[in-house]
């Protein structure tokens, strides 16, 4: 099963951009749908965007869409979440997790394989 490492977060302006990736270990990456989830502190983890296998298909949260992107390159291993005109609420640790489909697993956040999360804080 793949192992994944996310990267990209940090300290931003409302209104500013960040760019997350996820790399992802072993041969099986392109066989796994991916999604990002984020938790705030005192809420529960909640789901943000997903692309299937392929790419060819992707679902966003209704709070992020027009305004995050999830992509990925499977010659890379690595699943990325563009996140444009950030805002304060957007504020939390972001995880990137795999699942063999894109579905109510994923979305819910129930099982899969997870990575460490890495923290945005977007400032007003």
């Amino acid at each position: 099963q793949v192992q994944l490492v996310e990267s990209g977060g940090g300290l931003v302006q409302a209104g500013g951009s960040l760019r997350l990736s996820c790399a992802a270990s072993g041969r099986t990456f392109s066989s796994y749908a991916m999604g990002w989830l984020r938790q705030a502190p005192g809420k529960e983890r909640e789901f943000v965007a997903g692309i299937i296998k392929g790419g060819g298909s992707t679902v966003y949260a209704d709070s992020v869409k027009g305004r995050f992107t999830i992509s990925r390159d499977n010659a890379k291993n690595t699943v990325y979440l563009q996140m444009n005109s950030l805002k304060p609420e957007d504020t939390g640790v972001y995880y990137c997790a795999a699942h063999k489909t894109l579905g109510v697993p994923l979305i819910t956040g129930v099982g899969g394989v997870w990575g460490q999360g890495t923290q945005v804080t977007v400032s007003s």
